[in-house]
């Protein structure tokens, strides 16, 4: 016997012969709180997050997730689903309830004549990078190679591709779901289209995606891409440069601006290393010698402490900030848009990037608009295509005792940039405490 949380918040228990036979009828595996593999398959990427579920299914096979669907239907359990665990509120996982995990589903094909792309709902964005760059190809995804492909999509997928391509959800070309009561159906822009607008930036609460097919772009193997780092002490001028620059952008480029203290890369003098500084993370997604020219204003800001721009992998452009996003550490964001980045708004952010309360923490501020922006509102369930910057704010570090001060520094730069902002937001960067927001 096993207890449950229900669907009501309530409690329930499953007796064992249930549970025996959902397993005996499983492609894949099912872990119980008792089992050896059951500590394993909870891990997310975020550690602040230590949920215990009360089962966790590893699918095999889409007719796994619909046996499961159906399960917990049967039984009112709660429900979640785990693609990768990368979502920074912990949805993967749920006290008591019951957990569809993809960690075994995680195929991508490529058919290279149509360029179109067949993901399973596990494989992250480097499993997707992986099998589509031999072939010249990309699918605009986000910026971390251990993102998982299932959660980006259904919540939008920005990156950095968008401004050319449009966001991840304007790839989606069709989705196999499961639905609450156990079918299996296909959402397109032809079949179930309704589900389809949903599916597309409305979160994972609209059935149980077990494939993605995506339309994919020529591109790479290489790009012009890199890093400028700039001084803290020309923050003011260099963002304000930043800002004029990317106003005046081809679509082709993107550029984020990351303010946080320096890690110890081997192209940054010592001396620089744990100060805070300004990175300017850019991409040109196009010719080379175009990317150049275009990209010469940008490199001409000030006076840089260091310019890696340069010819890259894309598949290693895409793993750049890995890094500096490896599991196991305490995170908290909070997320505004914008539509545009003010001087007033840049001197608020400062004042607080001159306190990180971690050296692990930072602020961004993404360039929109492009491709993604030209969408209708209404044509997805995306909110925010009209604002031309997003920030996040991301609070990290190692030790639960700096929960507290480190939660209250990202809460603090959240509200005192309230004001220039149009009130939508990002969901991927939401907290659980932020469905309030979600409308």
């Amino acid at each position: 016997m096993a207890d449950f949380t229900t669907l009501d918040g309530g409690s329930t228990t499953v007796d064992a012969m249930h549970l025996d036979s959902l397993s005996a009828a499983l492609d894949g595996e099912l872990h119980l709180p008792s089992g050896p593999s059951y500590d394993a398959a909870r891990v997310l990427w975020n550690a602040m997050i230590d949920r215990r579920p009360g089962a966790i299914v590893e699918c095999g096979s889409e007719a796994d997730v619909a046996r499961t669907v159906t399960f917990a239907r049967e039984h009112g359990l709660l429900l979640s689903i785990f693609g990768a665990g990368h979502n920074i509120a912990g949805n993967a996982m749920v006290d008591g309830g019951i957990v569809i995990s993809f960690r075994s589903m995680k195929n991508v094909t490529v058919d290279a004549d149509s360029a179109r792309v067949t993901v399973q709902p596990g494989a992250t964005l480097g499993d997707v990078d992986a099998a589509t760059q031999p072939h010249g190809l990309a699918v605009p995804t986000g910026i971390n190679s251990t993102t998982g492909i299932a959660g980006l999509t259904l919540g939008g997928g920005i990156g950095w591709l968008g401004r050319k391509h449009g966001l991840t959800i304007d790839n989606l070309l069709s989705a196999r779901v499961v639905t609450a009561d156990g079918r299996v159906v296909t959402a397109s822009a032809t079949e179930n289209e309704d589900l389809f607008w949903g599916l597309r930036g409305g979160g994972g609460n609209f059935g149980v995606v077990t494939s993605f097919e995506f339309q994919a772009h020529p591109l790479g193997p290489e790009v012009l891409a890199g890093l400028i780092v700039h001084s803290f002490s020309d923050a003011p001028s260099v963002l304000r440069a930043y800002r004029d620059f990317v106003a005046e952008a081809p679509d082709e480029v993107t550029v984020w601006c990351v303010m946080r203290k320096a890690p110890p890369l081997p192209f940054l003098p010592e001396e620089v290393h744990g100060t805070e500084v300004v990175v300017l993370a850019a991409m040109y997604a196009g010719d080379m010698a175009e990317g150049e020219a275009a990209l010469a204003p940008l490199r001409a800001i000030g006076t840089p402490i260091a310019d890696v721009i340069g010819p890259s992998p894309f598949a290693g452009w895409q793993q750049a900030f890995d890094p500096l996003l490896t599991p196991g550490e305490r995170n908290y964001w909070k997320t505004h848009d914008f539509d545009t980045v003010t001087d007033d708004l840049i001197d608020t952010v400062l004042e607080f990037v001159a306190a990180l309360p971690d050296p692990q923490s930072e602020v961004f501020f993404a360039h929109l608009g492009g491709a993604q922006g030209r969408v209708p509102d209404d044509a997805t369930a995306y909110q925010g295509r009209s604002a031309d910057f997003l920030m996040n704010v991301h609070g990290r570090w190692s030790d639960a005792d700096q929960d507290e001060g480190c939660i209250a520094w990202c809460r603090s730069l959240f509200a005192a940039t309230a004001p220039f902002a149009t009130g939508e937001a990002y969901v991927n960067f939401m907290t659980e405490e932020e469905g309030e927001r979600v409308t």
